[in-house]
């Protein structure tokens, strides 16, 4: 019998101290005990605030909680695969800086990994919140009942994508400290890399239980390191790191074509376009010159042979992003999951 925790919950740290007081309340207010907390701070101008924040909880919940602070900033990717290293659990159960872990989610988490076998990936169920929990933007539920998805092809085309959101991001700690690289650095990926690596042997899980509630509105921190320095402008998602991203999840996908895993672009490359609202809703904006050119950019990835995304990009450009997105919200209510053109669930 193991005496290893069930679960690290880990945290990348970088700036947003205010929210770090109630996102270590929702993980020590769980009905659950057999986890640890691993925090990561990234050289962030709130490094101070952070760890007097820790030093408290560590006072109150001892042994629980091991802080760390980087000698460089290591930048998103970096932080992640550092996260790893440090955790001792049996799953690393990711958790962003600003948002909230749901009731019960730890307890019902080791139920679904006690009742299953083999299971590398856990797909969560999550919410988008602004301001306060109760105010619910939008929920994310890829299907209606709870599935298992065999290793290979089947875990990681369903996976990959939805891998995208590191918080509620549920993975077998030894299988990704074997699979540590620091080749996606720069990506804002590298948890994709993981998901790869680990479902090519072990299957995933979904759960429709939503485990996490995201934090709508706040602005992005990516920029600040090597690694991101040129691809990405702090304080926003602009058109070029949206391209960036996008570039670089293919890029995972290609380099384990090499491998031997022959229909795995293709599978990836059209879920992404049965779904590829989230790609650009924050680009919406854009002037028409602009946008265009953002959606060749994507094209010429290879999304224009699918008729889907011309479709996306042209629809949710008329519409703009909010009145998309109450589209979503009636769809998601009557369907009781997030709905996706182009395929069937």
């Amino acid at each position: 019998m193991s005496d290893r925790k069930v679960f690290s919950i880990c945290i990348p740290a970088y700036n947003r101290a205010k929210y770090l007081s109630p996102l270590l309340d929702s993980i020590y207010q769980q009905n659950f005990t057999d986890f640890e907390i691993v925090i990561c701070e990234d050289v962030s101008p709130e490094r101070a605030q952070i760890s007097e924040i820790v030093r408290a909880y560590q006072f109150k919940y001892p042994n629980t909680l091991y802080y760390y602070e980087n000698n460089v900033n290591l930048g998103y990717d970096g932080n992640i695969r550092q996260l790893v290293e440090r955790a001792a659990g049996q799953y690393c159960f990711f958790m962003g800086n600003d948002d909230l872990m749901a009731p019960d989610a730890l307890s019902h988490t080791a139920e679904l990994l006690h009742r299953h076998a083999n299971i590398g990936m856990v797909l969560k169920s999550y919410l988008w919140f602004e301001g306060i929990p109760e105010n619910v933007q939008q929920v994310v539920r890829y299907f209606s009942e709870e599935r298992v998805f065999q290793a290979g092809e089947q875990a990681i085309t369903t996976c990959f994508r939805r891998s995208g959101v590191i918080s509620g991001y549920i993975i077998h700690r030894d299988k990704a400290y074997d699979s540590s690289t620091n080749r996606y650095d720069g990506t804002l990926f590298y948890q994709m890399n993981l998901t790869v690596k680990i479902l090519k042997t072990m299957n995933a899980v979904f759960t429709p239980k939503i485990l996490v509630l995201c934090r709508n509105g706040e602005l992005p921190d990516f920029g600040n390191s090597e690694s991101e320095r040129g691809k990405y402008v702090p304080g926003s998602f602009t058109a070029k790191a949206r391209l960036n991203m996008v570039g670089g999840a293919l890029s995972i996908l290609k380099d384990n074509e090499i491998e031997g895993n022959t229909n795995l672009l293709e599978g990836v490359m059209r879920d992404y376009a049965n779904y590829f609202y989230p790609c650009i809703k924050d680009q919406l904006n854009l002037p028409l010159r602009e946008y265009w050119r953002l959606y060749r950019g994507f094209g010429q990835l290879g999304f224009d042979r699918y008729p889907i995304f011309h479709f996306y990009s042209f629809l949710c450009y008329l519409l703009k992003e909010k009145r998309f997105d109450a589209l979503i919200r009636v769809a998601t209510k009557r369907l009781g999951r997030s709905p996706q053109l182009g395929t069937r669930q």
